[in-house]
């Protein structure tokens, strides 16, 4: 009998190795290589049969000769969800949902879950992490009945695979992909081989029985999904449930979307009878704000299509030590030190000896170029102790030059700000000419740091 051969994998890169090795030479990682049994050459030829080319039924077709029909999109009841999937669920998609432990990711399958259910489609919720009855008592809890909605406490695919050719379901619930068990692979449970085998049998289900299927994903320290990166290569969508565990407020993101725009966010608030829609996030980023508060600036950002206004604060106190220490929460830390060393040099401002603590209010994490202007001025406004008017807004990248260069959608912008009662924003010059539409609110074109600077201090 032939000696079966072992493999070492890297869990974090998937990198392979004839022989252990404590750190990885691909990722650098330590202590991530697993032992794993290769499979023989006759079992990968028994699970996957040969075909000829003549058997293939697909042949090459023009452009123009393919036909097109554009299928309906199944809505939830939840609006913001349909927002983040670009416009509703896409029936045959295969859905990865990702988010940090305790964030609600089970709770907004679950709600999802029933509002499906009700609409008369027929759902399979399997969990490999909690038993039926655990199910039942958060379907309670969130007011959720319904005939069609059933709930299998399972890890083993091909068991899966046999309930979902004899039901026949319309949307399937995975909880979560890294919980379950291919019986043709011999490496551990949640290892890089099972998820991704996995992962390619979901997508052979979707795809042929035309099954929409949401999965859930489990993430790392660094808050990337775990496991191999073709994990979200294969699905269709990606979706990151963000949030802090403090805080009530959670944020749906689509980093990824094959039929939607990417970067669409929505707001929801959980509550005791579940995650609830928000409708106007901008007010609920603004309702604490301080009244010409120093340090505080307001930022009209686009998350996708959507635009909102995020207050960005600043506190610049001078350092004890000898290095200045910088310390950002939900902005990049780069894009601050850019920011203030443009500041430095083209605002004639002294920061070198400044200790600089920014951070954007509500769990947003800002990462567009437009955000600069609100964050060069929230730190000036804490620099000088000089309050920004609390009616006031900026859109704007800055340049190392100090210029203030231009953005996109502007006029969503503006009027945004203008719904939410602001009566100046500062934008630009380059973009005063893009709308022709009269707005009540004031918009004051700058054309670099200094400019601005001069027209608000």
């Amino acid at each position: 009998m032939a000696k079966a051969k072992t493999k070492f994998v890297c869990q974090n890169c998937g990198y392979v190795s004839p022989k252990y090795l404590g750190r990885c030479p691909n990722c650098g990682v330590w202590n991530q290589m697993v032992e794993e049994v290769e499979r023989s050459e006759t079992a990968k030829a028994s699970a996957t049969p040969s075909r000829r080319v003549s058997d293939l039924t697909s042949k090459p077709v023009k452009i123009g000769d393919v036909s097109f029909e554009k299928e309906p999109r199944v809505k939830t009841q939840m609006g913001e969800l349909n927002r983040v999937l670009g416009g509703g669920i896409v029936p045959g998609s295969l859905i990865l949902i990702g988010g940090d432990p305790g964030i609600g990711k089970s709770t907004l399958l679950t709600q999802v879950s029933g509002q499906l259910a009700n609409t008369g489609g027929k759902v399979l919720y399997v969990s490999g992490e909690e038993s039926a009855s655990q199910i039942k008592m958060r379907a309670d809890r969130l007011g959720i009945t319904g005939d069609d909605l059933y709930l299998y406490p399972q890890t083993d695919m091909s068991y899966i695979r046999q309930t979902i050719d004899d039901m026949h379901p319309d949307y399937l619930i995975i909880d979560s992909v890294q919980t379950m068990d291919e019986p043709e692979i011999t490496s551990a449970v949640g290892s890089i081989s099972q998820i991704r085998e996995v992962t390619a049998e979901l997508m052979n289900i979707a795809k042929q029985q035309n099954i929409t299927i949401f999965v859930v994903g489990h993430v790392t320290k660094g808050g990337a999904i775990a496991g191999p990166k073709i994990l979200e290569h294969m699905v269709d969508t990606v979706l990151y449930f963000e949030g802090d565990t403090n805080h009530s407020y959670r944020i749906l993101r689509s980093v990824k979307n094959r039929f939607g725009s990417t970067n669409e966010i929505g707001i929801f608030e959980m509550q005791t009878k579940g995650l609830i829609e928000v409708a106007n996030p901008s007010e609920i980023f603004l309702e604490e704000r301080l009244v010409d508060a120093n340090g505080s600036a307001v930022v009209v950002s686009m998350e996708g299509t959507r635009p909102i206004l995020v207050e960005i604060q600043s506190l610049i106190t001078p350092t004890v030590f000898g290095n200045a220490k910088r310390t950002a929460t939900g902005l990049d830390h780069n894009r601050v030190s850019v920011i203030m060393a443009v500041l430095e040099k083209r605002g004639n401002l002294m920061l070198q000896n400044q200790d600089a603590y920014l951070k954007s209010t509500g769990g947003v994490k800002l990462d567009e170029p437009a955000i600069d202007l609100a964050l060069a001025m929230s730190i000036v406004s804490s620099y000088k102790n000089m309050g920004i008017s609390g009616t006031d807004c900026f859109v704007g990248e800055v340049g190392l030059t100090g210029e203030v260069r231009r953005v996109n959608r502007i006029d969503q912008r503006v009027n945004e700000a203008e719904k939410l009662g602001f009566k100046r924003i500062f934008i630009p010059k380059n973009n005063l000419g893009d709308w022709s539409k009269k707005n009540k609110i004031q918009i004051i074109g700058v054309s670099t740091v200094a400019d601005a600077m001069h027209k608000i201090f």
